[in-house]
């Protein structure tokens, strides 16, 4: 029987079992993917964040491996409207920086790994639970074989009945499976992605928001004319974005009129030189088309079972709050399923309060997101003049001051 039992060890999943783990509970990560994944997906880490790094103890580890991001510029049509400053702060845990998502995770698992040894269990598919009122059972399949390529732990979409309090079971969809595990917890919390199995599991529903945004995205060599800089140019076409990486390189990214999937590198420096004038090295890296989804989880809390991360809430990429508004979860999280577990009585209450503020700042991000996405739109005559002298507005003292704080999430 486990304190915690946590189904997904993406970046999420495994920085809350480290904050669990740092409290002393008894906590086991599960992850489908039986190898890491090596694709280079979120990026920006804002100082929020750094706090709950700092807690578990790799916030300097992150740091030393990261690029730090000091600023924002805007351009459009060759002209620049605005630049936003990060305060200069000589506390290095007060900053914005940029790591590749496969680096972050690295460093988390390394510490779960000095706190729990073992704990971490790779390959494992969960595909079933139930919560029984006083403990929650999960059911694998059997062990993934070496090589596995899922990349999330269930991603399934059928739904199960049951609400808060109410025994709750299933299993994964498909055909006859080869017989798993039955594991207990006293809660179980679901960082299983946006595609979460277990939240359709436990009967909870989403409220779809904006989306159906596409964009393309790769990084390139630096030409190092903005270091340490973002750059968003609001072009008629529609925005192209470009943030500053470790090693030299830069990650671009473009909104298309729809999913490019077999679109390739070139393709997108193409299409960076015909709307910035920006021509870009050539590069190895391949390019990546993704569909912008936002989705906000009704509730986050069916009795002992939580939600987490991209399974509670499913935001925008563009402005780099999705791994942030995860890991700010994951640090109210870990206290309140510390006291629940020490003060059984409580549990309720405090669950129910980390389900309200959650969901709070996932609508607030979710304003953003959408605000964010509504300005990168193709636009052109007097909307994108207007557009223009709006951006400039919130460029200059005391509009910048507020639209920092808002873009290093200092509010959620």
């Amino acid at each position: 029987m486990r304190d915690v039992i946590v189904v997904g060890g993406g970046p999420v999943g495994i920085l809350l079992a480290g904050l669990l783990a740092v409290r002393g509970l008894d906590v086991e990560v599960l992850e489908k993917r039986a190898e890491p994944s090596l694709r280079s997906r979120a990026i920006g880490i804002h100082p929020p964040s750094l706090r709950a790094l700092q807690q578990l103890g790799v916030a300097d580890a992150v740091i030393d491996r990261a690029v730090r991001i000091r600023g924002g510029l805007v351009r459009s049509g060759g002209r620049t409207l605005g630049r936003l400053v990060f305060a200069d702060t000589a506390d290095r845990h007060d900053r914005v920086i940029s790591l590749p998502q496969y680096e972050t995770e690295a460093v988390l698992r390394a510490r779960f790994e000095e706190l729990a040894p073992g704990r971490f269990r790779g390959g494992v598919t969960v595909a079933g639970v139930r919560d029984r009122g006083d403990r929650v059972e999960v059911y694998t399949d059997a062990p993934a074989a070496p090589g596995g390529s899922g990349e999330t732990a269930g991603a399934g979409s059928g739904s199960g009945a049951g609400g808060a309090g109410e025994p709750t079971e299933a299993a994964g969809a498909g055909g006859p499976r080869e017989p798993g595990e039955t594991l207990e917890a006293r809660y179980v919390v679901a960082a299983d992605g946006a595609r979460s199995l277990l939240r359709d599991l436990v009967g909870i529903r989403c409220t779809a928001r904006t989306g159906g945004e596409t964009y393309l995205m790769s990084d390139f060599p630096d030409a190092g004319e903005h270091p340490g800089e973002a750059i968003l140019f609001f072009e008629q076409g529609g925005v192209v974005e470009s943030f500053p990486l470790p090693g030299g390189r830069r990650r671009w990214v473009a909104m298309t009129p729809t999913l490019l999937t077999d679109a390739t590198s070139a393709d997108l420096a193409a299409m960076v030189a015909s709307r910035t004038r920006v021509h870009l090295p050539a590069t190895s890296a391949a390019a990546s088309s993704f569909s912008v989804q936002q989705r906000l989880a009704r509730r986050m809390v069916a009795g002992r079972v939580v939600l987490v991360g991209d399974a509670a809430h499913q935001i925008s990429p563009i402005g780099g709050q999705g791994m942030n508004l995860g890991w700010l979860d994951a640090l109210q999280l870990a206290p309140a399923l510390e006291r629940a577990l020490r003060d059984p009585v409580s549990g309720p209450g405090v669950l129910a309060d980390y389900d309200r503020r959650r969901r709070r700042s996932a609508r607030m991000a979710a304003r953003q997101a959408g605000f964010n996405m509504a300005m990168g739109s193709p636009a052109q005559g007097l909307r994108l003049r207007a557009r223009n002298g709006f951006v400039r507005a919130l460029a200059v003292p005391p509009a910048s001051a507020v639209l920092a704080r808002a873009f290093t999430m200092r509010w959620l």
